[in-house]
């Protein structure tokens, strides 16, 4: 039975040396348009801040899943590791769960380790579980829940 953890593919996440170069490239393949990522200051995360702000994300919404791309700065972070000792390519597979929190533990329950976590004060946020042993990263992620006005 598939783990409903990692049945709503959100994204792919691709980590490159030069993302202005890698944004070229796919624009003119036709895939696009490109937005920056909104501030990653708003996550407390689980490494060096400062490290985790060297990461520069952009972000292609396709139809049905979201293509990224991660250019890390020389931080230490998973990322750079990855680029370092692996060179460009894809770095992780994101989904969706409704609650990062309870996603992290359930992750835990199946023996998985946290890579890297960040969260807004909200709660809201992504965990990335080391599984590149398997050959890729696992994350998983939640978004703000809007407010309602009543």
């Amino acid at each position: 039975m598939p783990s409903p953890l990692f049945s709503n593919l959100h994204h792919v996440c691709l980590v490159v040396s030069d993302i202005d170069a890698a944004q070229h490239y796919y624009e003119s393949l036709g895939v696009g348009p490109w937005q920056p990522f909104p501030p990653l200051s708003a996550f407390d995360v689980s490494i060096s801040a400062a490290d985790f702000g060297t990461l520069t994300y952009r972000f292609a919404d396709l139809d049905g899943v979201q293509l990224q791309l991660c250019e890390p700065g020389v931080g230490d972070t998973p990322q750079r590791a990855f680029l370092d000792e692996r060179g460009p390519g894809v770095f992780h597979l994101g989904f969706s769960v409704p609650d990062v929190d309870a996603a992290e533990a359930a992750g835990a329950d199946l023996g998985l380790d946290v890579l890297l976590r960040g969260r807004r004060p909200d709660r809201s946020g992504f965990t990335y579980f080391d599984t590149a042993r398997a050959g890729i990263t696992l994350q998983v992620r939640s978004v703000p829940v809007p407010a309602t006005g009543a």
